[in-house]
């Protein structure tokens, strides 16, 4: 990222706080701002291993997550949001290494800072979101560090070309943020057109355009334009109902600019159905088709948080299922799988959250990958326990 681009959005943030408290001030006789703040508080332990008898790489992270949101009037909405985590354990020995990928950010601003890098703890705070947000009308204008979400389905989404993020991430629900000018006009109740540009490091850029509208009792959503300043990017998703049963899907073609013949080209198609039960359980299943497949060295690959929407793929067919059933209020349980052909290889995770109280919960998290990576069968577990209180 260049110094130049880095004073210009930092410019560019400093006036349009500027704007909000000139308006602030100027409405505050009519009504009152109103700010809020939520989050939460949480400790996850963790280990890794291949087998039980050999050894464990450990690690715990305390997560404070903080979301400030100002609401100036129905117009005019700003927000801040900090993700604060202090790691310790084995991973935290790497050195630089490790402490580079956490406070990795590849937006226009360097927004993650590492406080404290000391051979047994990492302290790291990010504004992941950071925005400023105006609706007039039929029109909607959001400038700033925001998430901008074109998914349709509930685990691989190639339509989101400006977040893409892992589904083994699931620690991070609010998922990455861009640096970004989105303008959105609604025609009607049920339509939307959006334009969207962000900027990324080393000035890449990534605009495009989306149409959503209903038809026969369907969301379509169409869009176009360009990713990362490497590929033209065309793609398509809907969600609907078949019978009783949610029916959702989206695919995008990527195109490098440079071979416009698109004989380099990715294409991603997804589609999946959901259903539930009146036991309060769900079924969901989802399946990906890529003529392209990322070639992935090892299996921290599927936890990169700088991939593209391109990269989601590991195999040139791959099936998810997961069965969800809430056993009582308190008490939630969880089967997901996934099978990658290309690699011989599946993926299998149990989870059990629990109430322990209002706004406290447990969760035990279970994930278990075994497949052919560099001619090698790889295998690799890791175990998470969770406890986390929501303000």
């Amino acid at each position: 990222m260049s110094d130049s681009v880095h004073i210009i959005f930092i410019r560019a943030v400093f006036v349009f706080h500027a704007i909000f408290l000139f308006l602030s001030s100027g409405n505050c006789q009519e009504k009152e701002k109103v700010i809020t703040l939520a989050g939460y508080l949480s400790t996850i332990q963790s280990a890794a291993f291949d087998s039980l008898s050999g050894p464990f790489l450990n690690e715990n992270i305390i997560h404070n997550r903080l979301n400030f949101k100002g609401y100036l009037n129905d117009k005019i909405t700003f927000a801040a949001e900090f993700r604060n985590r202090l790691f310790t354990g084995d991973m935290v020995r790497y050195g630089k290494l490790y402490a580079d990928m956490i406070g990795y950010d590849d937006g226009v601003a360097d927004l993650s800072w590492n406080i404290i890098e000391e051979q047994s703890f990492l302290l790291n705070t990010t504004i992941d979101r950071l925005w400023l947000d105006l609706h007039h009308n039929k029109f909607q204008l959001t400038i700033g560090r925001q998430r901008i979400n074109w998914g349709q389905t509930f685990v691989w989404n190639p339509n989101d070309i400006f977040n893409a993020y892992s589904f083994f991430d699931f620690d991070y629900a609010e998922r990455p943020g861009s640096d970004a000018l989105r303008l959105q006009f609604f025609p009607s109740s049920s339509s939307v057109a959006e334009f969207a540009i962000k900027a990324g490091e080393e000035n890449k850029v990534t605009a495009a355009a989306l149409y959503r509208f209903n038809a026969l009792k369907y969301d379509f959503q169409i869009l176009s334009g360009f990713m990362n300043s490497e590929e033209f990017v065309a793609g398509a998703g809907w969600s609907g109902s078949v019978r009783n049963m949610s029916f959702r899907g989206e695919g995008t073609w990527f195109v490098p600019i440079e071979d416009a013949a698109g004989d380099g080209s990715t294409l991603l198609v997804t589609a999946g159905l959901d259903r539930l039960f009146k036991d309060n359980s769900m079924a969901q299943i989802q399946f990906m088709y890529c003529n392209n497949p990322l070639d992935i060295s090892n299996i921290s690959n599927l936890y990169a948080r700088n991939f593209s929407s391109k990269d989601l793929a590991f195999s040139e067919f791959t099936a998810f299922g997961q069965f969800t059933w809430v056993v009582m209020p308190l008490l939630n349980l969880s089967m997901a799988a996934m099978w990658f052909p290309d690699l011989n290889g599946y993926y299998a995770g149990p989870a059990v959250d629990y109430s322990l109280a209002q706004d406290i919960g447990f969760s035990f998290i279970w994930q278990h990958f075994d497949a052919n990576l560099n001619g090698e069968r790889s295998k690799i577990n890791q175990v998470f326990l969770r406890l986390k209180y929501n303000f």
